[in-house]
């Protein structure tokens, strides 16, 4: 019996060990773009834009958010290629679409525990503490992504 409990307090310790050191925790994980550069984050609210080329809302939202990324403080837009394209075909499309702001290297959804979205364009809104707080489906507005962050913000996130 007492090897039998040492067994199972063996198994939960090795679990336990590989689970701080295998860095389980997605929410700490750096995001990064095309380049390989890490994006900083810390304190500010999230936009991230699913986008694809063959997507013509997503060519008439891109220019709205390319103003918004420019102009809004405390908030940082980052772009997903929906197609999951290798960095230099994307880097064309960034250049072709005429993309500012940072496009990441790999699909952040399980990140914050959501489902990579089905419809283009998508936006996710994560507030300053790294939560999903909304998805925002269908091209945005930079008066409608002004609004959203407003009302995240009088939500305290």
């Amino acid at each position: 019996m007492a090897r039998e409990s040492l067994t199972a307090i063996l198994r939960v310790a090795l679990l336990w060990l590989v689970a701080a050191t295998s860095g389980c925790d997605s929410g700490t994980e750096s995001l990064t773009d095309i380049d390989g550069n890490k994006i900083e984050t810390d304190g500010r609210v999230l936009l991230v834009n699913y986008w694809a080329e063959w997507c013509a809302p997503c060519r008439e939202e891109i220019p709205e958010l390319n103003r918004f990324a420019r102009e809004a403080e405390g908030v940082l837009v980052l772009g997903v290629n929906y197609d999951q394209l290798p960095a230099e075909a994307t880097r064309k499309q960034i250049k072709k679409l005429g993309i500012e702001f940072p496009v990441l290297s790999a699909d952040p959804a399980a990140r914050w525990g959501q489902a990579r979205p089905t419809v283009l364009p998508s936006t996710f809104v994560i507030g300053v503490d790294d939560r999903w707080r909304a998805t925002l489906v269908g091209p945005q507005t930079e008066k409608s992504l002004h609004a959203t962050v407003a009302s995240l913000s009088a939500e305290g996130g």
